[in-house]
Parts: C-alpha cells; structure tokens; sequence
C-alpha cells in the first residue's frame, strides 16, 4: 500500500473588508473569501475606524488588528474555522476595553468643560 502526500498551498491575503456583517478577504489566487463577521467577537465590538486598521502578516498567511489584539490566518479561514478565542478571555479583553473607552471618553469630556 502506498500513500501519496498532497502538497496542498495556501494562498496569501492581499487585500481585507469589513462591513457591519461580514470579513471578505481578496486572495493572491484571484478568490475571494467571505465569512461571517460574528465569527470573531472582537470585530464585531470593534469600529470601523479600527476595523480598517489591518496588515498583512506573513507575507499574507494572515491579518492582524492592532487596535484590537486580533490575528487571523488565511488558513483559519479556508478550513471555516472561527475565532478560537474562549469567552472568559473575550469576556477580559471586552471588560479592559469597556473600562479604556469610558476613561477615554471621561477624558474628552473634561477637556471639552475645560
């Protein structure tokens, strides 16, 4: 009996979108993919402001967010995988995040009286 290897190669991010509802990322293979965006939590609660601050990583094997701490792979996506990140720590990253935001907003509104 033999076994062949299927080498199987992953094309690269070259481009991200995100609307209110879905991440679509245009790929170096001409396809594009599209996924829901409750697949990962931290987008949803994020704005679009911070939505469009993306980059490439890995020559496109993935994309990150920095405003928001998220990673996502090419890969990930093609094998309909989404987030992996569990609720306790979503739960912390949306509690520090609440707390950052209301402190920023405190902030801007003393600024404002001032």
């Amino acid at each position: 009996m033999s076994i062949s290897a299927v080498e199987i190669m992953i094309p690269n991010a070259e481009s991200v979108t995100v609307t209110q509802d879905t991440l679509s990322v245009d790929l170096n293979d001409g396809r594009t993919i599209a996924v829901p965006l409750a697949w990962f939590p931290r987008l949803v609660q994020a704005t679009q402001e911070e939505r469009n601050n993306w980059r490439l990583v890995g020559k496109g094997q993935g994309i990150h967010w920095e405003d928001i701490d998220e990673d996502i792979s090419v890969e990930g996506l093609l094998a309909g995988r989404p987030s992996g990140e569990s609720q306790a720590s979503f739960k912390r990253w949306l509690e520090r995040r609440t707390s950052r935001l209301i402190s920023r907003s405190s902030r801007h509104s003393l600024r404002a009286r001032r």
